[in-house]
């Protein structure tokens, strides 16, 4: 049973985060994990009820322009670059009237390729797939971090934890928005940009190292409630880093996920 929700509706394409969306880094912002699942389902509802061959969600660029205040948003979305087979949309994040959040994403028609389907089959078992969920223990990130967000996830290691390596479940009983449906997709997305805080370098009390972006590459569209994240961290000599992760449902690798970091002593 579900027990709250991520945001609130509060009009037409706006929306009132709660206090589980507080952020890592300063829980008066929010965490842009959530935020970038909410994105997501700003694009669904724009997409549906078309006439046509419906059309998935094969990549989404998020770049983070500014500072994430905990306030009500409004996500406006426009297609780019209109098609039957292949569509560009855009959808930016407005918070106090001012852009802080601009993603892209591809939209690219379904046939069946089952034929010639393969790669990216890793895995602990050989053919791509993580220890299920269900035989993994809990591991408590907020002794890691504080926020809303970060407390609202349930974070299940399949091997102990090491600086700037990670794979882990992450999964959540919050609803994305109160009283809407979301799809899989928005669900799992919510869940991506906690890649960053799983496989932590240095401490986040000595060291910053927010990231500026996502992407996000599917080869497959993600199903069922958890998000695995198979997560390498690394950091360059001269304040940049990068946080890679091979995204798994429960069925095996599903895609990738890159983050741009700014590193930083406190």
């Amino acid at each position: 049973m579900n027990i709250g929700s991520y945001y609130e509706p509060a009009g037409e394409n706006r929306y009132k985060p709660t206090a589980h969306a507080g952020g890592a880094w300063d829980p008066a912002e929010q965490h842009f994990s959530p935020l970038g699942g909410l994105v997501v389902h700003a694009i669904d509802r724009f997409v549906a009820g078309r006439p046509g061959e419906k059309l998935v969600l094969s990549r989404i660029s998020y770049d983070i322009l500014g500072r994430l205040a905990l306030d009500e948003c409004e996500i406006r979305v426009e297609t780019l670059r209109p098609g039957r087979t292949i569509e560009l949309v855009e959808a930016v994040v407005l918070i106090g009237d001012r852009a802080a959040v601009r993603a892209r994403a591809w939209l690219l028609s379904s046939g069946d390729t089952r034929a010639v389907a393969g790669g990216d089959e890793g895995g602990e078992d050989g053919g791509g797939r993580l220890t299920p969920p269900e035989e993994l223990a809990s591991w408590s990130l907020t002794d890691v971090w504080p926020g809303g967000y970060i407390a609202s996830v349930d974070v299940r290691p399949v091997a102990p934890p090491r600086p700037g390596r990670t794979t882990a479940w992450i999964g959540t009983g919050l609803d994305l928005v109160a009283g809407e449906a979301s799809s899989p997709l928005a669900s799992f997305v919510a869940l991506i940009d906690t890649a960053n805080g799983i496989a932590v370098r240095q401490s986040p009390t000595e060291w910053m190292f927010p990231n500026v972006d996502l992407t996000v590459h599917l080869h497959r569209q993600p199903e069922g409630r958890w998000t695995g994240l198979d997560t390498t961290v690394s950091f360059g000599p001269t304040g940049q880093g990068v946080t890679s992760t091979v995204l798994h449902d429960v069925a095996g690798p599903v895609g990738h996920a890159e983050q741009m970091l700014t590193v930083r002593p406190l």
